[in-house]
């Protein structure tokens, strides 16, 4: 998007201050449609913390996303000067291809709001059944 979408980052601006996962979203990106539910970006770190803990191969990556950020660090939550939020943090998520949903028991997405080209509120529902 050229010009941010203020509705949307409102969106995710209040899902961050509420910590609450429950708000169903589908986002078209480039190359993908991903349909899953809002995460505050914090709780986002500390699922995808476990997941890669629970790998022995990608254990030392879970670091990253478990410790909290230092003020001014790369890995500092994303905000914008004005403290609004840079990105939507999906978890049970899944990219629609077609008549299903990858991976099928959802994943973690984070997606630049600048990207959203559109977007809707609720969980798409997609189909198994050929």
């Amino acid at each position: 998007m050229s010009k941010l979408d203020g509705l949307l980052v409102d969106i995710a601006a209040m899902v961050e201050s509420e910590r609450s996962n429950q708000m169903p979203m589908t986002v078209v990106v480039p190359g993908a449609v991903i349909t899953g539910r809002l995460a505050p970006e914090s709780l986002w770190r500390e699922r995808v913390a476990e997941v890669l803990a629970a790998s022995e191969h990608l254990k030392p990556f879970a670091t990253l996303f478990a410790a909290p950020a230092a003020p001014g660090s790369r890995t500092q939550v994303a905000k914008r000067a004005h403290g609004e939020p840079t990105h939507l943090h999906l978890h049970l998520a899944r990219i629609l291809q077609g008549s299903f949903g990858l991976p099928h028991t959802g994943g973690m997405y984070r997606i630049a709001i600048a990207d959203v080209s559109s977007w809707t509120v609720g969980d798409l529902s997609y189909s198994d059944d050929q």
